[in-house]
């Protein structure tokens, strides 16, 4: 039996347009970015140019998914960008890719951990009237995303499809109640698009931050193996969930910058960021929405943990089903169809780190979000890089069913524009990291350079030690 007969695949046909742009969207959480980042985007980035920044970035991200959803149409793998770059740029760089992506999501996931700590203890407290230790309430927090994460593809995108149309939902009546009410006292604020105000020395700060909110949609990749109709449905999906993202963090973003007026905004993004929103959501709807919202913002963060698991655990399944590493990961629950053995791999290692970021007496907010969410940032930017690089290296010799637009143009200004967010990172990291330490600026780069090296060589030993499996990596399911 061949290889790829023989291969264990995840649930076919689950999951439709709709399930896949809401899994992208709960990935990238909405009121994750909105409450968390937004204010401090303001107060240390471009202050009332931030929702042009938005507008932008998501255009970039348009731009970027002419050319990965044209690939995607010829590759079909959970592992997604590895594949890509595997096809494109050969396998030791979709290995290297690969390796990057895993610690981006696996730290990301850590980053959202240490956020969940903050809000979920405060939670716990106003609830029981009981106080615990942060780490104590995400470890819990971890045996119940494991439990969902276990389920099947489709449960988890009902939950997620229900958490996120709540989440929108209340982004939107925000939006509304602002657009009845009426703006502040400056009305609307138009000085958000004037490019005098856009393009200040604050704009790559900004775009550091806003970049987060777009740091998952390669989750409609890793789902065409589980799509009904991949060819069509998966690049619509991305298009839909990259163009949702957008006008919704982007609009929300100027309404409240509009509700409160241009002084009173950068002063509160500056003394005040943890209630910005929802002291302005009490005056504009009332205190149900702020309330609404708090309680929102703890299921955003258990949507944005559990998509991620999800995530990282069809990469762990991909890359055993292949041979790269341990292939007791591409075991499937028998009955559910999950890459359960992924996911409890996945559960172990958040719990591990949670419980000595703990011990350790690390702050959630300070220290253990912005570090961790560090290399995150920079590893899977490198990553877009690379798979906008892949597109054009892909349809270099054989172009397809695609033109000159998708297979090099809109690719071309995809590489140029990551690439300079991504020198941006790199020769920033104090933006990312809070200015933690000095040393920081220069562990983060060189670990993630590491890593991304680390992969690519092993990959080569790979080729040298077991040539089989190397000749097969990421075309299991290339072929649509």
């Amino acid at each position: 039996m061949s290889h790829e007969a023989s291969a264990p695949t995840l649930r076919k046909d689950a999951l439709g347009v709709l399930s896949i742009v809401l899994l992208v969207i709960a990935t990238n959480g909405p009121l994750t970015v909105i409450i968390g980042a937004v204010p401090t985007a303001i107060a240390f980035g471009n202050g009332l140019g931030l929702p042009s920044v938005f507008l932008l970035i998501g255009l970039a991200y348009l731009i970027f998914s002419i050319g990965f959803a044209a690939m995607s149409h010829h590759i079909k793998n959970a592992g997604a960008f590895y594949a890509y770059v595997s096809n494109g740029l050969g396998h030791p760089a979709g290995v290297g890719a690969a390796f990057l992506a895993v610690v981006a999501y696996a730290s990301l996931n850590l980053a959202l951990y240490g956020m969940f700590g903050l809000f979920g203890s405060m939670l716990f407290t106003r609830v029981t009237g009981l106080e615990l230790p942060w780490w104590i309430i995400c470890a819990a927090f971890v045996a119940i995303v494991h439990v969902f994460a276990s389920r099947n593809i489709q449960f988890n995108g009902r939950v997620l499809g229900l958490l996120m149309l709540a989440e929108v939902g209340i982004a939107l009546v925000f939006n509304v109640g602002v657009l009845f009410q009426g703006p502040g006292p400056d009305g609307w604020v138009m000085e958000s698009f004037q490019p005098s105000v856009v393009f200040t020395p604050g704009f790559g700060s900004a775009v550091v931050f806003v970049i987060a909110a777009f740091m998952g949609f390669e989750t409609a990749a890793i789902y065409s193996e589980e799509a009904r109709n991949p060819k069509r449905n998966i690049p619509l999906a991305l298009f839909f969930a990259v163009a949702v993202i957008t006008l919704l963090d982007g609009s929300a973003t100027w309404f409240m910058i509009s509700a409160y007026g241009t002084e009173l905004a950068l002063a509160q993004a500056a003394s005040n960021p943890g209630m910005i929103w929802f002291d302005i959501a009490t005056k504009v709807l009332g205190g149900w929405a702020a309330t609404a919202m708090e309680l929102l913002m703890i299921t955003s963060l258990f949507a944005a943990i559990l998509s991620f698991q999800n995530t990282l655990s069809r990469y762990f399944f991909s890359l055993g089903r292949e041979g790269v590493i341990w292939t007791g990961f591409a075991k499937l629950h028998p009955t559910q169809q999950s890459p359960h053995v992924a996911s409890a791999f996945q559960s172990g290692l958040m719990l591990v780190a949670v419980l000595v970021a703990g011990l350790l007496g690390v702050d959630p907010i300070t220290q253990l979000m912005p570090v961790a969410a560090a290399p995150a940032s920079i590893a899977i930017v490198a990553v877009q890089v690379l798979t906008a690089i892949a597109v054009i290296g892909f349809f270099r010799s054989n172009p397809r069913d695609t033109n000159l637009w998708q297979r090099l143009i809109a690719p071309a200004i995809s590489i140029a524009v990551l690439g300079w967010i991504l020198w941006m990172m790199v020769t920033n990291v104090a933006w990312l990291t809070g200015g933690q330490t000095p040393v920081l600026d220069i562990f983060i780069p060189v670990f993630v350079a590491v890593i991304g090296v680390g992969g690519v060589v092993y990959a080569m030993w790979l080729r040298q030690a077991r040539p089989e499996s190397y000749a097969k990596l990421a075309r299991l399911l290339e072929e649509v």
